[in-house]
């Protein structure tokens, strides 16, 4: 492809050598002397770059700029002048041009400023092929290895930076290599978790990471200080990537002072892994010591919300349990009303030592993928998915919320309870009525399904969980896989394949994001 380039100068002739160096290039450029001339050839003809430059008499080439912006708002002009002053980089920079040079030329620069513009997503593209090239044989060698969890949540975090990075120079080549790699990683992932999770919850010499039950005192309760309020801030379902999409969002307001992870617990859903962090406990201690609050799931419909009714009792528990005379507030968000009085009401906050803020509307969003044929048409993908996740969070009540805090000079920290996995593969299960409905777990007795791609806990007390029946078992799904019973099989496959779920076995879900900032 050539590309064609407009250049306006009243002292065009001039410029005739770094026209005939683009011109050498490959670039076909054409030459005008004025500007009106120019916005009579961007009327009429197609290119694909203007150089403008800024001191022409008759119409200056800022006036070209809003008259060019006006009619061709995507096509990138480059801003040429010879003066340096502040309010005339000030308005072509307010125009949105796409660079800006000061003469006298030199033929590199207009060169490079050429290649930034029209060859930017090529290099761009050739440079991420490249570089994922050389790390590719890194990673899998790195996962292949017996690695503990601080390596696992490394190697996360590299492929989802890669994810991210293929996504940007949009190769669906290096794309499909990129999937067979995650999900080779999947599959030894779920293997570390099948031969370690046990060990992690009764071990006390167990190399552990931080689990959900452990995260408010082993990480949130150190930040609290006096007179200077945390504001943790809890938004269902959240995975490191949407974290790192929203991250761009926030580098205007905040500083990042620490970017780590915990483990989610399984069952990585929110009656289990929520409960789990408020309380400070798991859940079969939960069960044992607040029966008044704990709620089975078996055969619950619907929103897992009814499951998670007494948070704030279980944090106010947990807060007097360690000796702690913690003055703070609890909200949970789970409408467009609730969120604005949060908004409305900031000032009432800020004489709390903590303010727990649940956010549900990402786990909205993700039921509603499931239900509702039009949102899985808008997020066939994952980053349609984080795509769907940024502009939810750039148009909601959370970042005017966070907003709140920035103007206060706070403190806060953005987490979930578990994350979610994109699942494609059904795997049949025959339950009792009363079994529970999610797709990644399901527990109760005398369930019948074949042990390949799950991990199998027949007996839940080792893992915490409490045991409803005698003869009660769980069983997680791995990697991408999701339950479907034979007897509406089909049905399962089409409503519930290619949707994100959680609750089972997976980086997605057990690898989640702790990110504590301050602001600027």
């Amino acid at each position: 492809m050539q590309y064609k380039i407009l250049w306006a100068d009243d002292e065009i002739d001039l410029l005739k050598p770094h026209i005939l160096f683009l011109t050498e290039k490959g670039y076909h450029v054409t030459p005008v002397n004025s500007g009106a001339d120019a916005l009579d050839k961007v009327e009429n003809e197609r290119f694909d770059l203007v150089f403008l430059d800024e001191m022409m008499p008759g119409m200056t080439g800022l006036e070209t700029l809003a008259v060019i912006k006006q009619q061709k708002p995507n096509l990138p002009v480059v801003m040429i002048t010879k003066s340096e002053e502040e309010h005339i980089m000030e308005g072509a920079i307010g125009s949105k041009i796409a660079d800006y040079i000061i003469k006298p030329l030199n033929r590199n620069q207009v060169l490079m400023s050429v290649k930034k513009i029209l060859d930017n997503k090529r290099l761009v593209t050739e440079k991420t092929t490249s570089s994922y090239q050389q790390e590719f044989r890194q990673l899998a060698m790195q996962y292949q290895d017996r690695v503990g969890h601080q390596e696992w949540a490394e190697i996360y975090k590299k492929l989802t930076y890669w994810e991210l990075e293929l996504e940007d120079a949009q190769d669906s080549g290096m794309g499909e290599v990129f999937n067979m790699q995650k999900d080779e990683a999947n599959g030894n992932f779920c293997k570390f978790i099948k031969e370690n999770y046990e060990d992690w919850l009764n071990d006390p010499k167990a190399d552990k990471p931080v689990l959900s039950h452990q995260l408010m005192k082993r990480m949130v309760f150190p930040l609290l200080k006096p007179k200077d309020p945390l504001y943790f801030i809890l938004i269902d379902n959240f995975r490191y990537d949407q974290w790192k999409v929203v991250e761009t969002l926030l580098a205007e307001y905040f500083t990042v002072e620490e970017e780590s992870n915990y483990y989610a617990i399984l069952p990585t859903a929110t009656s289990y892994a929520r409960n789990a962090i408020f309380a400070g406990l798991m859940p079969s201690e939960i069960e044992k010591q607040f029966p008044q609050w704990w709620v089975n799931d078996e055969n619950i419909e619907g929103s897992e919300e009814g499951l998670n009714q007494h948070e704030e009792d279980y944090l106010r528990k947990q807060l007097e349990r360690n000796r702690m005379q913690v003055k703070f507030s609890y909200n949970k968000i789970i409408s467009q009303n609730q969120g604005k009085t949060l908004v409305d009401n900031f000032n009432n906050l800020t004489q709390n030592d903590l303010n727990v803020v649940v956010f549900n509307f990402v786990d909205m969003l993700s039921h509603a993928r499931t239900d509702m044929a039009m949102i899985k048409e808008l997020a066939p993908d994952e980053a349609a998915y984080r795509s769907i996740t940024k502009s939810w969070f750039q148009h909601s009540q959370l970042l005017d919320f966070i907003k709140k805090i920035a103007e206060k000079g706070g403190r806060m920290v953005i987490t979930t309870d578990h994350g979610m996995i994109r699942v494609k593969k059904p795997l049949k299960i025959v339950g009792y009525r009363e079994t529970n409905t999610n797709l990644r777990y399901k527990h109760g007795k005398n369930l019948g399904f074949s042990e390949d791609h799950l991990f199998v806990a027949r007996r839940p007390e080792k893992l915490f969980l409490p045991k409803i029946h005698v003869s009660s078992a769980y069983v997680f799904t791995l990697e991408d896989y999701f339950f479907a019973y034979p007897n509406n099989y089909n049905h399962y496959v089409k409503m519930y394949g290619d949707t994100f779920q959680h609750g089972g076995v997976s980086m997605e879900e057990m690898i989640v994001p702790f990110v504590y900032l301050k602001a600027k």
